[in-house]
């Protein structure tokens, strides 16, 4: 009878928080209902003749109103329940409220969208001609706006660089998948870091591509039809759950999808190109040879998967754009938070384990108040009161501003990488000092087996299921590991705040044709804690560019230049400045099979017997950005 009445509570509980749910659904759609002319499946033509299918919300007015456009590879269908169709429905709803139509878009090829998907691939045209049309609308008043984060926000920066005329102002949130070349970073949308793939679209591909034969909506279906059948119909893919963190270990790389029953032919184009390749340069990704025109207010995140390369863009753009007014109207926020976690920050903000205090802002506030100014031309005080460079500093938990990144007062300070040569695991003898080494060659070596890599253990990073979590988290329990060289300062007699880029160069050699290298910048506790704040890798093949492989000699030593790590974070005194170094960091970024060969296809790798050198000639080191008093 017990057990009776247990399932009965329990059903009646599911029962409830289900209803919850879609009673706060049918709520703030019932007050969109009540401000807004709703034009749902209204399909955009292209020029091509594939038609985009896109819902509109407007306010109930004759005048003429701005558009805030967002374009997505997601489902937005407001039919059934889910966080996602209530977030659209509150977007709307807050932009409608405030005066702005909002335009909500699928990508070709995305649900009721017509043509074929192409990650990283759809035309650029789709972007400007998306934009003719709703200018030339009667209840458009020819400016638009674009905001949205991660695949919402990474087409905006490729269709910025065509300059449509209505574009007025865009707000790209943890933009980094829409990044291919920007200075020294190849990152081709997040596929690379250093020459080595990242795994986060490994698996993100898995959860979200449609496949080849879904169903598909006859040629030339009419709004009414596409309406009616959307109430039944989601066409939203649901794979079955899979062990990620199993998932993305099976070699070789290239059959990661096939093995796990996912959709490959995206896929399989992709995991063989270089990081060079002509393909990167085609479709929606932003390179540093296009000329961004448009006014941005950008996000990103500390514990982003691309937060350096995001940095790198902002100042490109800063820098370089041919327009005046287009360089002097770039603003940044950098929030300590995860990927697309901004209004997740609380009085007190947990990234990990690490607590970094009260993160929170009034991002709507500030957003729309940016959108006043260049989509209704509002003269307001945004840029009276907006610092160009808004970040949060970890460890004196506060927002601080900046005219540029890094903030002017930042001075890069040299720190070298010393040991007795057993600088191996938490327990050696590495430091890190101002003092230069001495003549004498020193080298700490470690084995890498990349049958056995060093596990990732939180980080900078974004969608790879179960397998990474992402934050700051304690990292001695990596530590004890002899395949990890750790340097530490000494106890900081004085605290000291470090924000900008960390530039790494590391003097290596290697038994093998070609490794990689990683390190993490850490912020060690009296008590021992060892948190994370950023890392990186460099696959040594690409040292001298990533337009040719180089490969080592057994023995010789080669200067490699990681690309550089970003944070702001306030040592406290007592605290200590700590790196690790390695070979690996999996299944963040996959593992380099030593062997030379294409690394993609191959399935057994071998041992890599690695060495760190530092000494006056050479003289392995980090700079760090250290900012005066």
């Amino acid at each position: 009878m017990e057990k009776t009445t247990e399932i009965i509570v329990r059903i009646i509980i599911v029962f409830i928080i289900g209803t919850t749910s879609i009673s706060a659904q049918e709520e703030i759609l019932s007050k969109l209902e009540e401000i807004a002319i709703v034009e749902k499946k209204v399909m955009m033509p292209m020029r091509d003749g594939i038609r985009l299918a896109t819902d509109i919300y407007r306010p109930k007015t004759e005048e003429q109103v701005p558009i805030i456009f967002s374009r997505t590879p997601y489902s937005f269908n407001s039919w059934g329940d889910g966080e996602r169709r209530t977030r659209t429905a509150e977007r709307a709803y807050e932009a409608v409220k405030r005066g702005y139509a909002y335009v909500v878009q699928n990508e070709r090829g995305r649900y009721y969208s017509e043509g074929e998907w192409d990650i990283l691939g759809t035309p650029l045209t789709d972007g400007y001609d998306a934009f003719s049309w709703m200018k030339d609308q009667k209840w458009s008043n020819g400016k638009i706006g674009t905001l949205g984060c991660s695949s919402t926000a990474e087409w905006q920066m490729a269709v910025a660089a065509l300059d449509h005329p209505a574009h007025a102002a865009m707000v790209p949130q943890s933009f980094g998948a829409g990044v291919g070349r920007v200075g020294t970073y190849y990152e081709q949308g997040n596929w690379y870091r250093g020459g080595a793939e990242q795994l986060l679209f490994f698996a993100w591909l898995y959860g979200v591509e449609h496949d080849k034969f879904k169903p598909r909506i006859p040629a030339g279906a009419t709004q009414e039809d596409l309406i009616r059948i959307s109430r039944f119909y989601d066409l939203a893919p649901e794979n079955p759950p899979v062990d990620m963190s199993e998932a993305l270990a099976h070699l070789p790389i290239q059959d990661m999808l096939q093995n796990i029953n996912g959709k490959r032919e995206i896929f399989d184009k992709m995991v063989r190109r270089t990081p060079n390749h002509e393909d990167w340069f085609r479709g929606g990704l932003y390179h540093d040879n296009m000329d961004l025109a448009t006014p941005s207010f950008w996000f990103a995140s500390w514990y982003d998967v691309s937060i350096s390369p995001n940095l790198a863009l902002y100042n490109h753009v800063r820098n370089n754009s041919k327009d005046a007014e287009v360089r002097d109207n770039q603003y940044l926020v950098i929030a300590p938070t995860l990927h697309c976690r901004y209004t997740r920050a609380t009085e007190n903000t947990i990234v990990g384990e690490r607590s970094v205090g009260d993160a929170r802002l009034n991002y709507d506030e500030q957003i729309y108040a940016w959108f006043d100014l260049w989509l209704k031309g509002e003269q307001n005080s945004f840029k009276a009161e907006t610092p160009k460079v808004q970040y949060y500093t970890m460890g004196s938990n506060k927002w601080q501003s900046a005219d540029t990144w890094p903030p002017e007062n930042s001075e890069m300070t040299t720190y070298y990488l010393n040991s007795e040569g057993n600088a191996n695991s938490l327990y050696g003898d590495g430091t890190l000092s101002i003092k230069p080494p001495s003549n004498t060659d020193k080298q700490d070596n470690f084995t890498y087996d990349p049958m056995n890599p060093v596990t990732s253990y939180g980080g900078n990073v974004c969608c790879t299921g179960n397998a990474v979590e992402g934050g700051a988290f304690d990292q001695r329990v990596m530590e004890t590991r002899n395949d990890i060289l750790v340097y530490t300062t000494a106890p900081l007699q004085e605290g000291l705040e470090i924000s900008g880029f960390i530039e790494t160069s590391l003097y290596v050699s290697s038994d093998v044709k070609d490794t990689d290298f990683t390190i993490k910048l850490i912020d060690v506790y009296p008590d021992g804690r060892a948190y994370n704040l950023d890392e990186t890798i460099q696959r040594v093949r690409y040292r001298e560019g990533y337009d040719k492989e180089v490969f080592m000699e057994k023995g010789k030593v080669y200067k490699v230049d990681l690309t550089p790590m970003a944070t702001s974070n306030f040592f406290k005194k007592g605290h200590s400045i700590r790196i690790e170094i390695s070979s690996s960091n999996f299944p963040r970024f996959a593992r380099n099979l030593n062997t030379g060969g294409r690394n993609y296809d191959e399935k057994v790798g071998i041992t890599a017997n690695n060495s760190i050198h530092h000494s006056s000639e050479y003289p392995s080191a980090i700079r760090l950005p250290i900012v005066g008093k």
